[in-house]
């Protein structure tokens, strides 16, 4: 029989041992494992600190069983010794702890499963790994405090654990959530200057509100007072406050757990003002170069908010000239008697960075020379931060990337040079879609187009399309290098013919065909200034309807029906923006001036104006300001613009809640002529949608749009202009992009076309 040895059982996880009897020492000739189901002997042998040939004692067996508990793997751990042969047979019985087969959770709403799994694979609570019931009572407490922590002071956490063949277990953690606990009351103590209303309204938290159930604003949460209490401290620091203090906090729950009442107790303090401010350290930048940088000014009350910006604006100039690791502190000296604080920004510049080199990845299809020539940061140069931000948000304009992030690590070995980074996430360039959309001005549209604005990687645009829908159909073909030439100079030209059934947009009853062909070039005369020149030929065949009115057959018997022309095209535009599509800060301004070449068929010029301004009010809401003026006219044989040229207003492109292109002169029948002179404005505020606010791809707004359409600049009156207000959105789909807004005409009138429900479908926008 096998003898049992002296330190031989251990139970559970008790890393001790209980002596059974003495054993004389012997040499270890072979080892042997028993009791092993799943785990491999080898995995045994690289834990157990005994070998062949070895000489095993009472220390060497307590220190055998040790080993072995202290992987986990087992549940109880014993050592014999086989008296057979020469009795030199060491036995190593185990018991292994079940395995994890299964790990279900239910009834967790407030926190995902997917998530929530991966964190209990992190600490080891995964279904394959070994079971451990105390790591299974950590996981209750830990998301007992998860819950705690979103307010829901009521959940209940019941574990069940079910033995399964093979040695293993089915886990099951069933959770009932409860109600979370809502504020009933928040109350501050100690403020004299600010009142209670016009403290709280600046917090995340609040008592229960209209819209509550859907924002939940009532619902309890420590990291958000935490946050709360950050805002407040600012909000008294930003006034002057310096010596503001939250001197504790009180958080109290009724019994019923569903109530919670919220105490913050203050300090005020007194308000200060700035004496005098100060730069000090290293200027390596002229101070008279700096000091405009200093928002504090003597005689101002103090602000931390202030101070900061200052500082971030002190830095970007100092990392403008080179100095990418200049530190800026600041160095307030307090006079609680007078009240007033001596501020000083101390520069420390450190050395003068040098760009080591600058590295693209991400761009597998784009060629990496279209993303060089948009760097404003050159190799070898002085590090420049406002130069590597430029250069990045040149590559976000492209359109061509989902997504870009730049890294500026040091080289390794060097303290004044660094390497730029940029990393592009790519996204589809072009597309060949076959498709059918819908717009209310247009009806339905039929479409085909082949379209690459980064063809084969080098940048170029090309695009082959066909569209047709009630109103319009199109051939076309364009072509645009935008570097024709190494200084950015962008030359396209393009194709096209195109036939119109202008009675299906809401506008006077004609027809017109057009055939012809353009060739355009693009002068950037500096970083943000875009010169523009169009030169373009088009032949023009109108006719009219049975339903024409007099006007329109009043126009073809003076001037004919068939016109060859040539058109001229300047441009300049100041753009700022930091993306093409869905921006949120910058501006736009265009001014364009076309004019027909004099003694063709055509005489006319137009002139327009469209200034955007957008300026982000919080991080995830923008206000957009546009506002566009257009003036047109007639010269030589013509004493107004051609009526197939005029302007329109209304609808999803200009003043909503009217319907597309009716606002303005009508003819003799009552339809829409338009007008050689127009005024548009609009503001919106713009934001991502609720639970979406990563999204890309779309965007909500609130608007009030203004504008009409005159026969001519001296027609112009203000009391004709039309408003309407409401909420839109635009979502890019993979049909195209699909916009709709619910307006409320403001001051609608008699004979007005209202049409409250506007929105387009893959129709250009």
């Amino acid at each position: 029989m096998k003898r049992l040895l002296r330190t031989c059982v251990l139970v559970g996880a008790t890393a001790g041992a209980q002596q059974a009897w003495a054993f004389t020492p012997f040499t270890v000739t072979d080892i042997r494992v028993e009791g092993l189901q799943r785990i491999a002997p080898g995995t045994v042998f690289s834990y157990l600190p005994v070998k062949t040939g070895d000489t095993f004692d009472e220390t060497r067996s307590t220190e055998a069983v040790r080993a072995l508990f202290k992987t986990g793997f087992f549940k109880d751990v014993r050592i014999e010794r086989d008296p057979e042969g020469d009795g030199g047979v060491l036995v190593v019985v185990v018991q292994e702890r079940p395995a994890i087969s299964a790990i279900e959770i239910t009834g967790n709403e407030d926190i995902e499963t997917e998530p929530l799994m991966d964190s209990l694979k992190e600490i080891g609570f995964a279904e394959g790994r070994v079971f451990d019931r105390s790591l299974l009572e950590k996981v209750e407490q830990e998301l007992q405090r998860q819950y705690f922590s979103r307010g829901k002071y009521g959940v209940k956490i019941t574990t069940t654990v079910t033995p399964i063949e093979r040695n293993r277990v089915g886990i099951t953690i069933a959770v009932s959530e409860g109600r979370a606990a809502r504020i009933k009351q928040i109350s501050i103590v100690g403020n004299t200057v600010f009142d209670d209303a016009t403290l709280v309204e600046e917090f995340q938290l609040s008592t229960p509100t209209l819209l509550s159930f859907y924002t939940g604003v009532d619902q309890y949460s420590k990291q958000k007072l935490s946050g709360d209490l950050e805002t407040l401290r600012s909000y008294y620091l930003d006034r002057g406050y310096i010596n503001f203090n939250i001197d504790s906090t009180q958080v109290s729950i009724t019994p019923d757990k569903k109530d919670i009442y919220l105490t913050i107790n203050i300090t005020e303090g007194e308000q200060f003002k700035v004496k005098e401010v100060r730069l000090a350290g290293d200027l390596v930048v002229e101070p008279k170069e700096l000091f405009p940088l200093v928002l504090l000014n003597p005689g101002d009350v103090f602000s931390r908010k202030r101070v900061t910006e200052t500082v971030e604006k002190v830095s970007a100039r100092l990392g403008d000239q080179g100095y990418a690791f200049a530190n800026v502190n600041t160095i307030p000296e307090v006079d609680n008697k007078t009240k007033e604080v001596v501020v000083t920004f101390f520069v420390d510049p450190g050395k003068r960075v040098y760009v080591h080199r600058i590295n693209m990845s991400g761009n597998t299809a784009t060629r990496d020379e279209v993303l060089r020539r948009e760097m404003r940061q050159m190799e070898g140069g002085w590090f420049s931060t406002s130069a590597v931000e430029r250069s990045k948000t040149r590559l976000d304009r492209l359109g061509f990337f989902e997504e870009v992030n730049v890294e500026t690590p040091t080289v390794p070995g060097t303290t004044d040079q660094v390497d730029v980074n940029y990393a592009v996430t790519e996204q589809p360039s072009g597309n060949l879609m076959l498709g059918v959309g819908y717009a209310q001005s247009s009806g339905v549209l039929f479409n085909a187009s082949v379209t690459q604005d980064n063809f084969l990687g080098s940048g170029k645009r090309v695009s082959l399309a066909f569209n047709n829908s009630q109103v319009n159909t199109v051939y076309s073909f364009s072509y645009l290098n935008p570097y024709y030439t190494i200084d950015g100079i962008s030359r396209g030209f393009g194709l096209f013919y195109k036939t119109t059934d202008a009675a299906e947009a809401n506008v006077a009853e004609y027809t017109l065909d057009t055939f012809g062909g353009n060739v355009t070039y693009g002068i950037p005369i500096n970083e943000f200034d875009t010169v523009r020149a169009n030169f373009e030929y088009e032949n023009l065949d109108l006719g009219t309807t049975v339903f024409s009115s007099q006007e329109i057959k009043d126009f073809i018997t003076d001037h004919g029906n068939q016109f060859d022309n040539v058109k001229v095209t300047g441009s300049w535009a100041h753009d700022t923006r930091n993306k093409t599509i869905f921006p949120d800060r910058g501006s736009l301004q265009r001014a364009s001036a076309e004019s027909t070449v004099p003694g063709l068929d055509l005489e006319y010029y137009k002139l327009g104006y469209e200034a955007q301004g957008f300026t982000p009010l919080t991080k995830q809401f923008t206000l957009l300001l546009n506002g566009e003026v257009n003036y047109g006219d007639g010269y030589g044989d013509y004493e107004a613009l051609p009526f197939f040229e005029n302007y329109y207003a209304g609808g999803v492109r200009s003043v909503r809640g009217f319907e597309d292109n009716t606002l303005g002169p009508k003819d003799s029948l009552g339809d829409p002529l338009g007008g050689g002179f127009r005024v548009v404005g609009n503001i919106e505020v713009l934001f991502p949608p609720p639970f979406f606010t990563k999204t890309n791809s779309f965007r909500m707004s609130t608007f009030m749009d203004i504008g009409n359409v005159y026969p001519g600049y001296s027609d112009f009156d203000a009391g004709d202009l039309r408003y309407s207000a409401g909420v839109g959105a635009t979502w890019l789909s993979p049909l195209g992009a699909l916009t709709f807004s619910l307006a409320k005409p403001l001051n609608d009138k008699d004979g007005d076309q209202v049409q409250i429900f506007q929105f387009t479908i893959g129709a250009n926008m």
